[in-house]
């Protein structure tokens, strides 16, 4: 079968909107999209008058580079964000289907599945916020047509294994696709399921630019799938989805210089975590630092609500993240620069009391 298959059968058979850019090709002179056929006022400014390809030819060229994958297996999107949304949209149908989800993890793919009109089914995390993959196996409904996993995690900072995901896909095939959100990969040090695509068409890989590039105002980002998949994503996304000076912005920070600039900025970070774990490790009030491949630190603590309330006070902001399953008296950390860091813990410290 084809992963089509699992697709929305109204979504397969939509005919997908042609946009003026698809059909200008070379052209020298563009007159079917009413655009100006002036630049904007500014410098800078020139080709802000036409509208941007929708799928940068040369973007995801160096993307498909980046991620060693081939260019028809890459969808640029506006963030990881919408490659999330356009998932949804393709394979749940509003009321019938369902995504499956691993809390504690990122928010976006319930509040999409609710967008849709799909239900949520939750297999938590067991006590070390590992996945239990047989548990999830077992436990799936035949209404899921999407399961999400994110690697490392968001809240939490696990990596799951190579070897997990395979075993989610194989199990899966031909019945639900297997989504997994590399959003912070680039500080795992680990190998991406995108190896994977080839051997199981129902696999997709998230990945952005918002961290390890610093691209996050950008809002760039991609799913690396079967062609297939991408092609039928693309009738449903909109004409002109990546903004020009995005676009621009993501090729100058992808050349070479631009990928030493990152691997040194990730090394650093790296070498903050390690130094931020063991300081507030050491404090009093903190129960326990979770380990985390991701640039951010979970910290349980004995009165998160206070902790949070001074630092903000001292101007620093954290993210309480409580409200997560398993999380209660937790807050979350990102990694900043070596100055801000210490700033914090400075600031933790000076309260004389972390709760």
């Amino acid at each position: 079968m084809s992963v089509l298959d699992l697709a929305r059968p109204e979504v397969r058979a939509l005919a997908p909107y042609s946009s003026a850019r698809m059909e200008a090709g070379s052209a020298a002179i563009m007159l079917n999209a009413n655009e100006s056929p002036w630049p904007p006022r500014g410098d800078g400014a020139c080709a802000l008058n036409r509208y941007p390809d929708p799928q940068p030819v040369a973007l995801r060229k160096r993307l498909a580079q980046l991620y060693e994958v081939r260019e028809e297996q890459v969808l640029v999107a506006r963030g990881s964000d919408e490659a999330i949304d356009l998932l949804l949209r393709a394979f749940c149908r509003p009321g019938r289907d369902a995504i499956a989800i691993s809390p504690p993890t990122f928010g976006m793919y319930a509040v999409c599945a609710g967008v849709q009109g799909a239900a949520v089914e939750r297999f938590a995390l067991d006590a070390d916020f590992a996945l239990n993959v047989e548990a999830v196996l077992a436990g799936l409904s035949p209404a899921v047509k999407l399961l999400f996993v994110c690697s490392p995690n968001n809240p939490t900072g696990g990596l799951v294994p190579l070897a997990s995901i395979e075993r989610l896909a194989q199990a899966l095939g031909g019945r639900a696709m297997v989504i997994v959100d590399e959003a912070y990969l680039e500080y795992a040090e680990a190998g991406s399921a995108s190896r994977l695509l080839d051997q199981y068409p129902n696999l997709g890989v998230l990945r952005t630019l918002s961290k390890a590039w610093a691209l996050a105002g950008a809002r760039i980002g991609a799913l690396l799938a079967d062609a297939e998949v991408i092609a039928l994503l693309r009738r449903i996304m909109a004409p002109y989805p990546i903004p020009t000076p995005s676009v621009e912005a993501a090729l100058r920070a992808l050349d070479s210089e631009g990928a030493a600039w990152m691997q040194a900025h990730v090394s650093e970070v790296l070498a903050e975590r390690a130094r931020m774990a063991v300081a507030l490790g050491d404090m009093p009030g903190v129960r326990r630092v979770y380990p985390s491949r991701a640039n951010f630190l979970t910290v349980a603590m004995d009165d998160a609500g206070a902790t949070y309330r001074n630092l903000l006070k001292q101007g620093i902001v954290v993210r309480d993240v409580g409200r997560y399953p398993g999380l209660q008296g937790c807050l979350r950390l990102s990694i900043g620069t070596p100055e801000e860091n210490t700033l914090v813990l400075e600031a933790m410290a000076h309260s004389g009391e972390v709760a």
